[in-house]
């Protein structure tokens, strides 16, 4: 018996289409492209989260909140325009997706970075990059499939 795409569960849709997507090379180019970005807000998050908290002696999740603000908005610009070249979409449409998938992926890091620093006493800056690392799947794939998604709603 033949399964027809319209009655496929949404999850088995997903599925097929990941790895669908893992068979084209522009996607791996996307990948690298994104990971050069997100090296970019790395930096840019680590240098405003070690002034915030060498500096300014600021709660460790005070300064991921200020780091995460700073390299989120790098991040969408270098995205938006370089990474996933979504210039037909709709800039605000596709910043409240990519503020959703950032703040799903901030969450993710968030707990990470509290698990190291209060659970395992880790130092906090390594916890910080540790944390990052960790939550860059998710990120990707989420603004890859959804907030720049060539499917997404246009001007």
């Amino acid at each position: 018996m033949t399964v027809s795409a319209e009655s496929e569960s949404p999850a088995l849709g997903r599925r097929a289409r990941v790895r669908a997507g893992v068979r084209k090379p522009q996607n791996w180019v996307q990948l690298g492209k994104f990971c050069l970005v997100g090296g970019s807000g790395y930096v840019v998050n680590l240098a405003i989260f070690t002034v915030a908290v060498e500096v300014a002696d600021l709660h460790h999740l005070v300064a991921a909140t200020l780091a995460f603000l700073v390299a989120v908005t790098n991040n969408f610009w270098w995205n938006r325009h370089w990474t996933f070249e979504a210039h037909g979409g709709h800039a605000g449409f596709q910043a409240a997706r990519f503020v959703a998938v950032s703040v799903g992926a901030f969450v993710l890091a968030a707990a990470i970075l509290e698990s190291l620093v209060s659970g395992l006493e880790m130092s906090e800056i390594p916890a910080q990059a540790i944390s990052i690392v960790a939550a860059t799947p998710f990120s990707f794939v989420g603004n890859k499939m959804w907030s720049f998604d060539s499917a997404s709603p246009r001007d």
